[in-house]
């Protein structure tokens, strides 16, 4: 993904000290901020180019949304197109790494169970093996070694880990009921249909009902909506914020109330051989499914290399270019090209286009987040559900951590890797951008530990590593007016019928199926045009 974060890549190894005498080792990383930052050196971006290249489309940026574009035109037969990477291999917010025990992620870790009309997806998912067949009324069968082994989920709450991260240990039997009737109103909301025949809550989101009684859900927050329908619980309002700080990186009181509904009642997955609410995941989460979409398109990959700007010209598009291993500045000629990046950086590239940048600086919020893999001995555990995929603390500060090394088909090594997430959202986005880039390693993992102490109380002997990722630009906030606002859909229309978007910013909700989406529809347009 071409992105501004906070921190250069590779980061520098570091270390701190715990309780006065445990050292862990570790780094900050993050996509690659110092190329990224090129964008606003006009000492870079003024330079003539070294070096002419000629090609029929060009794609910038190789996340899901570019590799998802790349992938359709050669599918369709087209070989005359390029992709450009900032860093050294694609991914945007579904990359990875590794380490000796296990490979993890940084971002996106899994998908849900695909909706069953997606059809270009599940033959994406086919062609990975992911789907291994269809049983006799046509469902999907799951590879078994990439569903989500049990046990899949728990919550520690009360000091005690329950099975399941929906609150439930402890709580009055009015915050249950409350929670009861809730889950009842979202399955409502997942089987309706508005007026245009349309299902009110769809993937992608453009496929969604146009119906105006649930387009105005999109002009309150999702924590007005819960206090409007007679939703006071406690338990069910931190639960409802969990999962809008889980899938959105937002606050319930800055997210919609049809995006929060939509996390609900937009998945309806069902396989021949996997339970509804089941997950598909990899110990690299979402990196695992951007290997399998780049093998076919690697040659027309050029890895290291910044989009600096882009103008159109009469015989078609213009893209200024950084290869950033030999400092070469290039220039692409395309017929068409497919800008696959983040509308904040869109707005640099087409720097002439001054509105346009206002009203991405207006309307486009990007809230930051820090994702961290630990590597630890064994830690000890409180009562109640043993480790499992997913492990969320009752009102903690991050959203849990899942244990990357859950998938390894019978490893049994005395370590473990968890994968820490942390959407920063206590204040505005700019703010815990800057309140990020003062925070120091140490900092990140006293940040980790006051989290986690309490429900494992040996943290501070028994980690060793900690990998740090800071995303400046996580993803896209759906805040209200934003999904069904004319801006976002404004922002998807072409330019002079040469540059083509494709990114999931542009759906409103940063999720796999959308960036794919959003890849195949750019492809679709440059090929009709």
């Amino acid at each position: 993904m071409e992105s501004l974060a906070l921190s250069a890549m590779p980061g520098l190894l570091q270390q701190c000290r715990m309780a006065g005498k445990h050292v862990i080792r570790g780094q900050i990383s993050g996509a690659n901020s110092t190329i990224g930052h090129l964008l606003r050196d006009p000492a870079v971006t003024g330079r003539k180019p070294d070096e002419i290249i000629e090609t029929g489309t060009l794609v910038v940026g190789g996340g899901v949304s570019g590799l998802s574009a790349a992938r359709r035109l050669l599918q369709q037969g087209r070989k005359d197109f390029i992709l450009i990477e900032l860093d050294k291999q694609p991914g945007g917010n579904a990359a990875c790494g590794s380490n000796e025990v296990s490979a993890y992620p940084y971002g996106a870790h899994y998908i849900p169970l695909p909706n069953n009309e997606l059809t270009a997806y599940l033959q994406f998912l086919e062609e990975c093996g992911v789907i291994t067949g269809y049983d006799a009324e046509g469902l999907p069968l799951i590879n078994e070694l990439y569903l989500c082994f049990d046990p899949q989920e728990r919550l520690y709450i009360h000091g005690y880990w329950q099975e399941g991260i929906i609150p439930a240990f402890g709580l009055p039997d009015s915050e249950l009921q409350q929670i009861k009737r809730f889950l009842a109103e979202m399955d409502g909301f997942r089987k309706a249909k508005g007026a245009d025949g349309k299902e009110a809550f769809s993937i992608p989101v453009d496929s969604s009902s146009n119906d105006e009684q649930f387009l105005q859900l999109d002009r309150i927050s999702m924590h007005d909506w819960l206090l409007q329908n007679n939703y006071n619980a406690p338990g069910l309002h931190w639960y409802i914020n969990y999962c809008c700080r889980d899938d959105f990186g937002t606050d319930y009181r800055q997210a919609s109330a049809w995006a929060g509904i939509h996390y609900f009642a937009g998945r309806k997955g069902l396989a021949a051989n996997a339970a509804p609410q089941s997950v598909i995941t990899w110990p690299e989460g979402n990196g695992w499914l951007v290997q399998q979409m780049q093998k076919k398109i690697a040659p027309y990959i050029l890895p290291g290399t910044v989009a600096l700007n882009v103008d159109t010209t009469g015989e078609g598009v213009t893209v200024k270019v950084l290869e950033v291993a030999t400092k070469k500045i290039k220039a692409i000629h395309a017929k068409t090209c497919i800008l696959a990046t983040p509308q904040f950086v869109n707005s640099r590239l087409l720097a002439a286009d001054d509105a346009r940048k206002k009203t991405i600086a207006d309307h486009f919020v990007y809230q930051p987040w820090m994702v961290a893999n630990i590597t630890s001995r064994k830690l000890t555990e409180r009562s109640g559900a043993g480790l499992s995929w997913d492990n969320v603390l009752y009102k903690g500060r991050g959203l849990g951590y899942v244990e990357a090394t859950h998938q390894l088909i019978g490893y049994q090594g005395p370590k473990q890797v968890l994968t820490y997430y942390l959407p920063l959202t206590e204040k505005k986005a700019a703010e815990e951008r800057t309140a990020a880039q003062k925070r120091s390693f140490e900092d990140w993992v006293s940040l980790i530990r006051e989290d986690l102490l309490a429900a494992h109380p040996d943290f501070d002997e028994m980690i060793d590593e900690v990998d740090v990722w800071v995303w400046g630009h996580g993803m896209i906030s759906p805040q209200r007016n934003f999904i069904h606002g004319a801006v976002r859909k404004q922002m998807q229309q072409p330019l002079a019928g040469k540059v083509y978007f494709a990114h999931s910013d542009l759906s409103g909700i940063s999720v796999f199926e959308e960036a794919f989406y959003q890849g195949l529809k750019a492809a679709d347009a440059v090929l009709q045009a």
